[in-house]
C-alpha cells in the first residue's frame, strides 16, 4: 500500500517589515539661551563670593552646562567676569538709568541711594560684585576698566567746568562708601538716621560736586554758588 504523501510544512506567512524609524533630528543648542544662562548663574555666583571665591565648574553647574562649554563661549573665567561686570553697570545700575540727566540731579541721586539702601532692600548684585572681588588684584583691575568705561564716563561727560574726571570719581565714591556703611556695615548713624536727613545732607555733597567749579587765578578751585 503506497504511503501517503507528507504534506509540505506551511511557511509562516510573511510580514512586511516596518521602515527603520527615522532618528530625531539633533536637538540644537540655543546660543542666546546658554550664553544668557551662565551669565546669569556667574553673576549670581560673583555676587555671593567674589571673583576669587567661585570657579568657572561651579557657575557651569549653575548654568546646567559643562565648563568648558563655559570657556567655548567666553574663553575663560576673566573674560567672563568682565562681561558680568559690564552687564551690571550698563542695566539696572543707578548711573546708567540716566539719573545725572534729570533737572535736579544730586537729590535724585541722594533720594536714590537712600531708598536702596534700607535694611530691608537687597544690594544691588555690581556693588555686591565689587565689594566681595576688591581683594583680587586682576578683578581690580578689571573693575577699574569698566568704571572707567562705563559709570565714570557716563558722570564725567555730564559735569560742566574743569577736574569733570576728578569730581565724577569722587562722587562715584561717595555712592560705594555710602552703600557700604549704610548697608553693609550698618553703621547706626546712618542705618537709622531720618530718611529725609539723610537725602538733604547727601544730597548737598552731591551738589557741590555736580556744579561748575571756577579755577581762579591762584589756582585753588572754588564752587559757582
Amino acid at each position: 500500500m503506497k504511503k501517503p504523501a507528507k504534506a509540505a510544512p506551511a511557511r509562516p506567512a510573511r510580514t512586511r517589515s516596518a521602515p527603520a524609524a527615522t532618528p530625531a533630528p539633533a536637538r540644537r543648542r540655543d546660543a542666546a539661551a546658554t550664553r544668557a544662562a551662565i551669565l546669569q548663574s556667574a553673576r549670581e555666583a560673583f555676587a555671593r563670593a567674589g571673583y576669587d571665591g567661585v570657579g568657572v565648574r561651579e557657575i557651569a553647574a549653575g548654568a546646567g552646562v559643562t565648563a568648558m562649554l563655559v570657556n567655548r563661549y567666553f574663553g575663560g573665567k576673566e573674560q567672563l567676569f568682565a562681561e558680568v561686570v559690564e552687564q551690571t553697570m550698563t542695566s539696572n545700575s543707578l548711573i546708567a538709568g540716566g539719573i545725572m540727566d534729570v533737572p535736579n540731579p544730586g537729590h535724585a541721586l541722594a533720594q536714590a541711594l537712600v531708598e536702596m539702601t534700607r535694611a530691608d532692600a537687597a544690594p544691588l548684585d555690581g556693588f555686591l560684585i565689587s565689594f566681595h572681588s576688591a581683594s583680587s588684584p586682576r578683578a581690580a583691575q578689571i573693575g577699574r576698566d569698566m568704571i572707567g568705561a562705563h559709570h565714570h564716563k557716563t558722570v564725567a561727560k555730564t559735569l560742566r567746568g574743569t577736574l569733570a574726571g576728578e569730581r565724577a570719581a569722587l562722587l562715584l565714591a561717595v555712592i560705594s562708601g555710602f552703600q557700604i556703611m549704610r548697608q553693609m556695615m550698618a553703621l547706626p548713624a546712618l542705618a537709622k538716621a531720618n530718611e529725609d536727613d539723610l537725602v538733604k545732607l547727601l544730597g548737598g555733597v552731591f551738589d557741590r560736586l555736580i556744579a561748575a567749579p571756577e579755577r581762579r587765578g591762584d589756582d585753588r578751585v572754588t564752587q559757582v554758588t
